[in-house]
């Protein structure tokens, strides 16, 4: 049976090794694995900005983050952006949401075209592209100068817990991410000392479970009419805290070492070492804290893993695993430690590197069923993928990634990318301000890699660079190695290349441009001529003479 559904599930920060699929000697994920053991596990697939917002917009536009704009969370995604929803809808699928964006939307550009973002329209505008069956998310902090989003107060999940008797201001924070002390007092889950303890909430409040109810909502709602479901969990992303019995699953037995050593801290790239200051990097460099803290966000994935398999039974049950695509990825990874950094933002494997596994029912794709592709592969291919599936047409005039459903039907194209392409903005950060005192428009950084060497870019330093080959854990630096040179350039010309790409043109496809081709003389602009000797056409001497 061919897909007649998209399911596209993103979990957040989640990391390429932390599956047993992917080899994690400690952590079981045996229904995230059988996606892979009935689909293809891409094992080399990286997002085109390590970071929750930019990275999303990159996904759901198909566009690398230079040409979409969003280069930060809460940098609105501009009016005028098509998402998967813009691409699918049309193709008569119901594009929908459960969980997270992180986009934001340009009210500015809206009001200047007079978009009511309560209408239909707007609405979509408003959302990404997709119906908000259950939009969350899922960043509901609060401090002195208010909430970090805006409407995180009135959210469906915040809501759910208030029906279910979690009566605060903020129930997301006092509850589900939070703990208890013994006298009942609240241990705030910001802070990672408290990564040990059970969430405040049992496992069916808390956050993964709930989105995936809604997830199974959604679908009987939709009934027999195809749709594409965004399935987009917040957890692991901090806070890093679980409820039981997940808290206790794991302990600092099962946290694997850190990748790092004295070397990278001697003498590193000034980006390199100002994110080494960043707190995040300070905090998992603290003796303890990684001890503390994986486990949790080990926990974390369990329980994400415990309900996907709910959520796999549920469609196999209703028959929908047999018309379905399954993608399973994250928006990004995270350092846990690893080089000396906490959160993401550099361009690591730990961090730019993602899980990405796709299972087509078709049986198209039977030969390559639990198999590893190792082509480089990056987060825009997604949306081309979804569009070719769905049997649109081509539209790379807009859409910069590739289809991956050649690798997926056993058809592997003649010719594929060479290099993937990964961007970064840093200038809101104190340490983007401090190198870039005078102009932050100089705090961007872009990651070329070919597959054995990684070239990390900055406009107005030296780059970092690393063989993958020889030092797969990207330990030492050869960005400043002389030996080094003729390879910089190699990968900085491939770089210039892609910058030269056109990536504006979004009205006219190549095939609408080629059939323009000489029509404008057929409608009486005719340039050029001397005599009616210059004019092949007949018709058109009738006219001119």
């Amino acid at each position: 049976m061919t897909a007649r559904n998209i399911l596209f599930i993103m979990a957040d920060q989640l990391r390429f090794d932390y599956l047993s699929c992917a080899g994690h000697p400690h952590l079981h994920t045996p229904n995230i694995d059988r996606i892979a053991q009935e689909g293809v596990r891409f094992s080399r697939a990286y997002v085109q900005s390590p970071v929750c917002g930019a990275s999303r917009m990159c996904f759901y536009t198909g566009r690398y983050m230079q040409s979409h704009g969003a280069v930060w969370n809460g940098v609105p995604l501009k009016v005028g952006e098509m998402t998967i929803g813009d691409y699918l809808r049309p193709l008569g699928l119901r594009t929908a949401l459960v969980g997270k964006t992180h986009m934001r939307a340009d009210h500015e550009g809206m009001a200047r075209l007079g978009i009511d973002p309560d209408s239909p329209i707007g609405t979509l505008v408003t959302q990404c592209g997709f119906e908000p069956w259950a939009r969350d998310d899922g960043l509901h902090g609060q401090g002195p100068e208010g909430w970090y989003d805006p409407a995180a107060e009135d959210t469906p999940y915040q809501n759910y817990l208030r029906a279910h008797g979690y009566n605060s201001e903020n129930p997301w924070h006092d509850f589900a991410n939070s703990a208890r002390d013994d006298d009942g007092e609240r241990l705030s889950g910001w802070l990672m000392q408290h990564s040990d303890q059970p969430a405040a909430v049992p496992d069916e409040h808390s956050e993964t479970p709930w989105t995936t109810r809604e997830a199974m909502a959604f679908m009987e709602d939709a009934g027999d009419d195809p749709w594409c479901l965004h399935l987009s969990y917040i957890k692991p992303h901090w806070p890093y805290i679980v409820p039981e019995p997940y808290h206790a699953m794991y302990g600092p037995e099962h946290v694997i070492p850190a990748v790092r050593n004295e070397a990278e801290r001697a003498d590193p790239h000034p980006v390199y070492g100002a994110f080494m200051n960043h707190r995040g990097a300070k905090a998992f460099s603290r003796q303890g804290v990684r001890e503390n803290v994986i486990p949790a966000y080990m926990g974390l994935i369990k329980q994400l893993d415990d309900q996907i398999g709910e959520l796999l039974d549920f469609m196999e049950a209703q028959g929908r695993l047999d018309d379905t695509l399954i993608v399973f990825t994250s928006d990004h990874g995270d350092f846990l430690g690893d080089h000396w950094l906490g959160e993401k933002d550099l361009f690591h494997e730990p961090s730019a590197k993602v899980p990405l596994l796709i299972r087509d029912p078709s049986a198209a794709a039977d030969a390559t069923r639990g198999t590893v592709c190792d082509a480089l592969v990056e987060s825009i291919d997604l949306a081309a993928t979804f569009v070719d599936i769905a049997g649109g047409s081509d539209q790379s005039h807009r859409i910069e990634g590739t289809s991956l459903v050649p690798w997926l039907h056993n058809t592997p194209p003649d010719q594929w990318r060479r290099h993937v392409i990964s961007e970064y903005f840093y200038g809101i950060f104190p340490s983007g301000i401090a190198l870039h005192a005078e102009d932050i428009e100089d705090a961007r950084l872009f990651m070329i890699f070919d597959g054995r060497y990684k070239l990390m870019h900055h406009p107005k330093m030296r780059p970092m660079l690393f063989d993958l080959e020889t030092d797969p854990d990207e330990l030492d630096d050869l960005g400043a190695d002389p030996n080094y040179a003729d390879t910089c350039d190699r990968l900085m010309a491939a770089l210039h290349k892609w910058g030269l790409r056109e990536s504006q043109r979004q009205t006219k496809s190549t095939d609408q441009l080629l059939a323009m081709r000489g029509k404008s003389a057929r409608r009486g602009i005719n340039v050029g001529l001397w005599d009616l000797d210059d004019v092949p056409d007949a018709d058109m001497r009738d006219m001119l003479s």
